[in-house]
């Protein structure tokens, strides 16, 4: 079953996983001991950036996979409010909605478990995928997506395929697992080259055999560094690396900081924004996601 929705010619699309998090309350980085959880929370690093870039003002979609059971409705019912186009978002019958738990210690340590191998996750529709790639004039990548493989990971090949053949821009944010599979990281890498914008977090590059000078030869690179804030480089840069400070927060859930980056970061540069300017804005939309519990429950402000 295929829930209408908005189809937003020639704005931004995500492909990958939707899913309902659970949030340890207490930072012990106890996963699989009784304790105190939050949540649960919309989440999915696409369905992160959607949903951010769709409050932002952007016309944006996200192709996704969900249960036919609460949590599934409850994913479609939030995305569809904050605007994001669900055309290509599939309600998979007989498989359940992706499920992570994810527990933080007091040092930043982090601690996850996500269900989306065995579940509705995985079993996306491969024409609406082709539909909706079809009408987007940008492409979002996370490396979570090409982590998990299988169809997810298909999904998101044959969807960089079609926006670069009809001119369309890519970005792409590695998100890279320490214990991602060697297939991962060869497909991530080779997106990672044909992106426009690169959103690589510390040692990312490295680990996926790249040089940023050679990258920011024809793209944006923007290297996030959390509470740090960025460091900009590439097309338009004149050869600098510019650092860009976040503001600072109290820090209650990090979760989802680097997706809502790259949906302001994408959101202003696609309107016109210089770099910079795009890279200031992303911080500040960042640092205010992570002072309460949940990747989507920041409020979000298109700001001037």
């Amino acid at each position: 079953m295929i829930i209408e929705g908005r189809p937003g010619r020639g704005g931004i699309l995500a492909v990958g996983e939707a899913l309902m998090e659970f949030r340890r309350s207490t930072p012990d980085g106890a996963l699989a001991t009784p304790g105190e959880w939050a949540g649960p929370f919309p989440s999915g690093a696409p369905a992160i950036f959607a949903s951010v870039a769709a409050r932002l003002g952007a016309p944006s979609a996200l192709t996704a996979a969900v249960g036919d059971d609460r949590f599934g409705h409850a994913l479609l019912a939030r995305l569809e409010a904050d605007g994001v186009g669900t055309g290509a978002v599939r309600v998979a019958p007989g498989r359940a909605t992706a499920l992570a738990f994810v527990a933080y210690d007091d040092e930043g340590g982090r601690d996850f478990w996500f269900s989306v191998p065995d579940s509705a996750a995985t079993d996306l529709d491969a024409s609406a995928v082709e539909r909706a790639a079809a009408e987007a004039g940008w492409l979002h990548v996370s490396g979570s997506t090409v982590a998990f493989g299988g169809k997810l990971g298909d999904a998101v090949e044959a969807s960089a395929e079609r926006v670069a053949a009809a001119g369309g821009r890519i970005s792409v944010d590695p998100n890279l697992r320490p214990d991602a599979h060697p297939d991962a990281r060869a497909r991530t890498a080779r997106l990672a080259r044909r992106a426009h914008v690169l959103f690589p977090s510390a040692g990312e590059l490295e680990a996926l055999g790249l040089e940023e000078s050679e990258l920011a030869r024809t793209a944006l690179v923007c290297r996030t560094a959390g509470a740090a804030g960025a460091l900009v480089s590439g097309a338009g840069l004149d050869g600098e690396v510019r650092h860009v400070p976040a503001p600072a927060v109290t820090e209650v859930d990090p979760t989802g900081a680097g997706d809502t980056f790259a949906a302001a970061f994408v959101t202003r540069l696609r309107d016109g924004a210089e770099p910079l300017a795009a890279a200031r804005f992303a911080c500040a939309t960042a640092a205010r996601s992570v002072t309460v519990l949940g990747a989507m429950q920041a409020r979000v402000e298109p700001g001037p």
